[in-house]
């Protein structure tokens, strides 16, 4: 299997579809790599919408841009979701309420 490094991360070529990952819930906490990963994923997704958008290319399943900005949205998702979710004020609290 293939798979693409982006700051240290390690992504396999096949990423799953939107459908196949959990609504985000809860806040992350995005490390300094993660976060500098998911601005270089966001700006290449932006600059391949921009160039298929302004080239009025075939709008279809075996357009390779489309293919491309679709890869890039599941690498942006698995790099997300890898991030730890933050704790919110509420669970810091009991945690604290229960430690006393």
């Amino acid at each position: 299997m293939a798979a693409y490094t982006t700051t240290g991360f390690s992504i396999p070529a096949s990423a799953p579809p939107a459908s196949a990952v959990r609504q985000p819930s809860r806040r992350r906490r995005i490390t300094p790599q993660a976060g500098r990963a998911l601005e270089i994923l966001g700006h290449a997704i932006e600059y391949l919408t921009d160039e298929f958008v302004h080239g009025g290319g075939p709008f279809s399943a075996r357009n390779e841009q489309l293919q491309a900005v679709q890869l890039l949205m599941a690498l942006n998702r698995q790099v997300y979701y890898e991030c730890p979710e933050a704790t919110s004020f509420g669970e810091r609290f009991r945690a604290l309420l229960h430690l006393a």
